[in-house]
């Protein structure tokens, strides 16, 4: 039986930046604001914390800050997936190192590797820390998806501790769960999907809109979790406005837009990714108020 890493809310954590580098003052006061809402575990590093444009250095000083600051008070994930095997698995040895609590590794991604190169990788890195580790399959971005059968085979890794699937076909819960066992932990990886993900099985949600709204989505995953799906569907039609249109531009570039809006600027995102623009500031604006 697997141990589940959470269950609930996890947030994908944005990365705040300044002019210079990681802004630290405003990841201080984002955390303070996922803490206080009780968000179960947090990801650093990942897709919505531009992971793809930090520097090695940078993303070990994040991971390190995180844990200094949350002093355990939340699970941490740190993001450490990549697209080359022995680099993915190095940063997991180190971020392992640092402290961390468990590690997200996305699909590696421009090789376009098969199902029998995801079973390698995944193995490399699985043997590299003893921590758990959550696959993330996210085909939109990776162009590489991983197959419900290569889960299954997975899964029978000690150290593999569940997915976070941001397919668009929610059947694949229940195929997961079938190939997997019920017991294998899965989480959604779409804010738009997440009670039908939970109603199919799934243990939570790992979120971009919770950096915005974390006491919603802890209020909308606590209701799924308890089997209150007529109190979840109010939950989730309710912030459905806000997750369309968290989703008109490439993440993370209207969530961080959204946060500026809020009073929780944590600076743009780093090129290539450019601000939002100002017909999706606007209908943001227009949301949050």
């Amino acid at each position: 039986m697997k141990t589940p890493i959470f269950r609930g809310t996890c947030t994908a954590l944005v990365t705040p930046f300044h002019e210079t580098g990681i802004d630290f003052a405003a990841l201080d006061r984002l955390l303070e604001s996922q803490l206080e809402a009780g968000v179960e575990a947090l990801v650093i590093g990942g897709t919505t914390g531009e992971a793809a444009t930090l520097e090695h250095t940078e993303l070990m000083a994040l991971i390190a800050h995180c844990v200094r600051f949350c002093q355990g008070r939340t699970k941490l994930i740190a993001g450490t997936g990549g697209s080359d095997t022995r680099k993915a698995a190095e940063t997991a040895r180190a971020a392992a190192a640092l402290g961390a609590d468990a590690l997200l590794c996305v699909t590696p991604y421009y090789n376009r590797c098969t199902q029998s190169g995801l079973l390698a990788h995944y193995e490399t890195v699985a043997g590299a820390t003893e921590l758990p580790i959550l696959l993330y399959n996210v085909p939109a971005r990776t162009t590489v998806r991983i197959e419900p059968e290569t889960c299954a085979a997975l899964s029978r890794l000690p150290t593999v501790a569940g997915i976070k699937d941001a397919d668009p076909d929610v059947g694949r819960v229940l195929k997961l769960h079938a190939l997997c066992g019920e017991d294998f932990p899965v989480y959604c990886g779409c804010d738009d999907r997440i009670l039908p993900f939970m109603a199919c099985g799934a243990l939570g949600a790992v979120s971009v809109l919770s950096n915005l709204r974390p006491g919603a989505v802890k209020a909308l995953t606590d209701a799924a979790l308890r089997g209150e799906y007529a109190r979840a569907l109010r939950l989730q039609r309710e912030q459905q406005p806000l997750i369309e249109a968290l989703s008109a531009a490439v993440n993370p570039i209207p969530i961080k837009a959204a946060l500026a809006l809020s009073g929780l600027n944590c600076g743009v995102c780093r090129l290539p990714l450019t601000p939002a623009d100002p017909e999706l500031s606007e209908r943001l604006r227009e949301l949050l108020e």
